[in-house]
């Protein structure tokens, strides 16, 4: 329960201000695939997306959102804050910065028992970069690559994982 209610807290404030927004979205993600980013690979099933994404601060391209992620086999789900900006217009690239607090396993070393990724800590970075079409004024389509790791920040051990996917993006 106290999995969900993390997941679900950042999308409930987020949908408590809805004159500020800008789009919703959602997609389906391969979890933890294997990848030169990584050391991982370990876990499986599929993460459903949810999120939502504000309007751009100022005049700058920046955008600020907020995303939750549930994983299929109960491993390890998460949930995002961060920014990301749009650069391009019917064709474009979507690079993003987060911070991600996850369920998962944060001890500091590979316990070869489980199918489970020792982070090393409870918050992680969330960089992605996503590759997106507009199909028209309201509907976008994307293809994204979330990694999550600590970057050896909190400790020597930095497996992290990358997830892989397609989500929709809906302009409220």
């Amino acid at each position: 329960m106290n999995r969900i209610a993390l997941l679900v807290l950042p999308l409930a404030l987020a949908v408590a201000v809805p004159a500020q927004a800008q789009e919703i979205f959602g997609g389906l993600y391969v979890h933890d695939i294997e990848s030169p980013l990584t050391l991982s690979g370990e876990e499986e099933g599929a993460d459903l997306q949810l999120g939502y994404r504000w309007n751009r601060i100022g005049r700058t391209p920046i955008q600020p959102y907020v995303f939750g992620a549930l994983n299929s086999s109960g491993q390890t789900h998460y949930a995002v804050a961060g920014v990301s900006a749009r650069f391009g217009s019917r064709l474009y690239v979507r690079p993003g910065v987060g911070i991600a607090l996850h369920s998962g396993d944060d001890g500091d070393f590979q316990d070869f028992s489980d199918d489970n990724v020792e982070f090393g800590s409870r918050l992680l970075f969330a960089p992605e970069l996503g590759v997106g079409y507009s199909v028209n004024e309201q509907l976008t389509v994307e293809a994204s690559l979330v990694h999550l790791s600590h970057a050896q920040l909190f400790g020597d051990q930095n497996p992290g994982i990358d997830n892989l996917g397609i989500r929709l993006n809906w302009k409220l």
